[in-house]
């Protein structure tokens, strides 16, 4: 059995566009004919807290498209965090940040503000209502998952979703997807999709952030700031692996180590 092949007659298909290196080369191969079939639409599941390069890049990546892409948002995770913090009795958010204690916090981000919205939106292109039950219908869905994150892949847990990986198809691994883009579209910078204060950056991306887009890591600073005592958590929370406020970490510093290296970690379905 191949590792990624068409369904045989799906209702639609859909591309799970994070705006990242792997979902924006994988559909704009589909764009030039070289994924097929072509898909119906993209969907962009928007966490409201990327940095501007991102919506600047979808803004210039919807235009190469020739199907539509629909932009769903179940919220601004910043700002349902910090009403968290300020509000009784409003659910918190929970992002996997670090503690002192050693490891991460729970991770429900992901669910929440990429997966929840794009499964709504497919439901209603497939034509199901609230609850209603998928009888026969089924939508196509691409993830762009490239060679070298096969352990990613997982089959869908909705039967109205079924999961399709176009780059395994075609053993494109991340930094093929970056000759390809460079070969097309020489001199056009790709983007990482991530919200700004993410704690899967690394520190090579913290470090860029910090010398080449000086607004979103104060939007970083500030919003560590705020994490550090969450409600329910005995513990101080922290954006970056050593524990200490980002404003203050040496990027550099081999002592300060970077977060673990999740590729595109929040591209398409955020590792789903």
């Amino acid at each position: 059995m191949r590792l990624s092949e068409p369904h045989p007659n799906p209702n639609i298909r859909i591309i799970s566009l994070g705006a990242g290196v792997q979902s924006t080369v994988m559909a704009l191969m589909a764009a030039k004919g070289e994924l097929e079939p072509m898909p119906d639409c993209a969907i962009f599941a928007d966490t409201g807290y990327e940095p501007e390069g991102v919506y600047e890049h979808l803004n210039w990546l919807e235009k190469q498209l020739p199907f539509p892409t629909y932009r769903v948002s179940q919220g601004n995770i910043k700002q349902d965090i910090e009403k968290g913090l300020n509000t009784h009795g409003t659910r918190f958010v929970a992002m996997p940040f670090f503690t002192k204690e050693g490891g991460m916090g729970m991770r429900q981000c992901t669910n929440d503000y990429k997966i929840v919205p794009l499964k709504k939106k497919t439901r209603e292109l497939l034509g199901l209502g609230y609850r209603e039950r998928a009888k026969n219908q089924v939508s196509e869905t691409w993830l762009g998952i490239s060679w070298d994150e096969m352990q990613r892949m997982k089959e869908s847990r909705d039967k109205y979703i079924y999961h399709r990986f176009p780059l395994i198809e075609k053993q494109m691994r991340r930094h093929n997807c970056i000759s390809w883009f460079e070969e097309h579209y020489p001199n056009r910078p790709l983007s990482k999709s991530a919200c700004i204060a993410c704690p899967f950056h690394d520190n090579t991306l913290w470090r860029d952030m910090k010398v080449n887009d000086p607004v979103s890591f104060a939007d970083a600073v500030d919003f560590d700031k705020k994490i550090r005592n969450l409600p329910t958590f005995k513990q101080e929370q922290y954006v970056h692996r050593s524990c200490k406020p980002l404003d203050e970490v040496d990027f550099d510093n081999a002592e300060d180590k970077g977060q673990m290296s999740f590729l595109d970690e929040c591209d398409g379905m955020c590792g789903v």
